[in-house]
C-alpha cells in the first residue's frame, strides 16, 4: 500500500501523543503517580478518534472498540483478573508473609539479588511466559523488599529482566515460536544463534546483582514461620513448570490458597469474596488501560499506520547490515505500536523474512534478531502487559521500573553490537 508522509505521520501521530503527554507529563510533574497512564491512553485515543477521516464517528468508534475487544486482549484481561484475585488473597491468608520469612531465614542477604534473577531465568526458560513468571514471583519479591528496606521498583525489576530471559529463548515461548515459524528455521538452531547474542548481557546482569545488597538495616526475622502459607507459590511454580497453561495455573493457585485460608481459620465465606474483590479491584486500571491499547493501535492500524512504518523501513536496504537493521527497526517499532511482542513478530515476519532471503541473512539469525528486538521493546515500554503486571502487583508505577532494568537493555545493547560486529559469526 503507498501511503503518503502526511497520512502516515498523522496515522502514527496517536502513539507520539501518548508518549509525550504520559512520559514528559511525569517528567515536567516530577512524580510518577501524577500522570495516570490511563488518562495518557484516553487522552491519545480520543486524538486517535478525532483525526480519523472519512468515516462517521460512530464508525470510528466502532474500529476502536473491535481492536480493544480483540481475543488477545481479552485473554490478557482473563489473566489481569485472576492474578489480582490470587495475589490479594494470597497475601491476606498470610503466604506473602510466610514466603518473605522464610527466604531470609535460608538465604543470605548478599546472594538475594542474584538468587531472584537466576529464580526468573529459570523460571521463564522453563514455562515460556515472562507473564507466568512475574506473575509467580513479584509478590514475594515486593514483600522480601519492603521487609528489607530496599526499593521495591528496584527489586521487582529484576524479576522482570529475569523474565525475559526465558520468553527470548524457552523453546516453548510464543515468541519463539512465531520468530522460528515466520522465517522458516528450526527452534535449536535459532536458540544457539540467539544464545549467544543475549548471554554477555545476562552474564553482566548477573555480575551486577552478585555486588548489589538489597537489606538497608537489620531485618527482622520471625522465630517461627508457618510455612504451609507458602505453598500457594510452590504449587504455582510447580504447576507452571508443568506446563499448565497460566489461566489454569492462577485458578489452580486461588483454590490453594482458600483451601489453606479456610484450613487456618484465615478466611470465612464472607472474607474470601472479600479478598477476591480487592485483588480484582487492584486491577482494574490495567484492564482498562489493556482495552485502550487494542482500540488504539487498531485505529492506527486502520488509518494505515503500519503499512506507512513498513514501506518507510524498507525502502532504502544497501547491504547485509542495513537489511539486519531494518528487520530490527521494523520489529521494534511494530512492537512500540502493538504493545506485544508476539504480534510484532507475527505482524513484521514476512517482511523480514524477504528482507533476509534478498540479502543473505539466515533464516535462524533474522528469527533471532526479531526476537530479541521484541522482547527490548516490550522490556522497556511502561504500557507493555510485563510491566503493568509487575507494577500492580507491586503498587509501583512502571516508570519507576524502567531505570532498573538492566537485563532488557543489556540485550538491546548487544543487539546492535551484533549487526555492527556481524557476530555469531557461524
Amino acid at each position: 500500500m503507498s501511503i503518503s508522509h502526511k497520512k502516515g505521520l498523522l496515522s502514527l501521530s496517536p502513539i507520539i501523543v501518548l508518549l509525550v503527554v504520559y512520559l514528559a507529563g511525569a517528567l515536567l510533574a516530577g512524580d510518577f503517580y501524577r500522570i495516570p497512564i490511563g488518562v495518557a491512553f484516553v487522552t491519545a485515543a480520543i486524538y486517535a478518534i478525532a483525526i480519523t477521516r472519512g468515516d462517521s464517528l460512530y464508525k470510528r468508534v466502532e474500529i476502536f472498540s473491535q481492536g480493544a475487544a480483540n481475543s488477545n486482549i481479552m485473554y490478557m484481561v482473563w489473566i489481569f483478573v485472576l492474578a489480582g484475585i490470587f495475589a490479594e488473597s494470597a497475601k491476606q491468608m498470610g503466604a506473602v508473609d510466610a514466603t518473605v520469612q522464610l527466604t531470609l531465614r535460608f538465604v543470605p542477604d548478599a546472594f538475594l539479588p542474584a538468587g531472584i534473577f537466576i529464580a526468573a531465568c529459570f523460571i521463564s526458560m522453563s514455562v515460556g511466559t515472562s507473564i507466568g513468571t512475574i506473575v509467580a514471583l513479584t509478590p514475594v519479591v515486593s514483600g522480601l523488599a519492603e521487609q528489607m528496606g530496599c526499593d521495591v521498583a528496584w527489586a521487582v525489576a529484576i524479576v522482570v529482566g529475569g523474565a525475559f530471559f526465558g520468553d527470548n529463548l524457552s523453546f516453548i515461548s510464543d515468541t519463539t515460536i512465531a520468530a522460528t515459524q515466520s522465517q522458516g528455521c528450526k527452534m535449536r538452531d535459532k536458540f544457539r544463534t540467539n544464545l549467544l547474542v543475549v548471554l554477555p548481557a545476562a552474564l553482566a546482569t548477573l555480575g551486577i546483582y552478585l555486588f548489589a545488597d538489597m537489606s538497608e538495616g537489620a531485618v527482622a526475622i520471625a522465630e517461627s514461620a508457618e510455612w504451609f502459607r507458602a505453598l500457594p507459590y510452590v504449587v504455582v511454580i510447580i504447576c507452571a513448570l508443568a506446563g499448565i497453561n497460566v489461566l489454569g495455573v492462577l485458578m489452580i493457585g486461588i483454590l490453594v490458597v482458600n483451601i489453606i485460608g479456610f484450613a487456618c481459620g484465615s478466611f470465612d465465606v464472607v472474607s474470601a469474596f472479600a479478598a477476591a474483590g480487592e485483588g480484582m479491584g487492584s486491577m482494574l486500571e490495567l484492564i482498562l488501560v489493556t482495552l485502550l491499547a487494542g482500540g488504539l493501535m487498531n485505529v492506527v492500524k486502520s488509518g494505515g499506520g503500519f503499512d506507512y512504518l513498513i514501506a518507510l523501513l524498507t525502502r532504502r536496504i544497501g547491504g547485509r547490515r542495513t537489511a539486519e537493521a531494518s528487520i530490527v527497526a521494523l520489529t521494534a517499532l511494530t512492537n512500540l505500536c502493538t504493545a506485544n511482542n508476539t504480534i510484532a513478530i507475527l505482524t513484521a515476519g514476512p517482511i523480514a523474512r524477504d528482507i533476509a532471503a534478498r540479502f543473505g541473512v539466515s533464516p535462524r539469525r533474522s528469527a533471532s534478531l526479531m526476537d530479541t528486538a521484541s522482547c527490548f521493546v516490550q522490556g522497556v515500554i511502561p504500557y507493555g502487559a510485563q510491566l503493568l503486571m509487575a507494577s500492580g502487583l507491586a503498587a509501583v508505577s512502571p516508570l519507576q521500573i524502567i531505570p532498573h532494568l538492566y537485563y532488557p537493555v543489556g540485550i538491546g545493547i548487544m543487539l546492535i553490537l551484533a549487526i555492527l560486529f556481524q557476530f555469531p559469526r557461524k
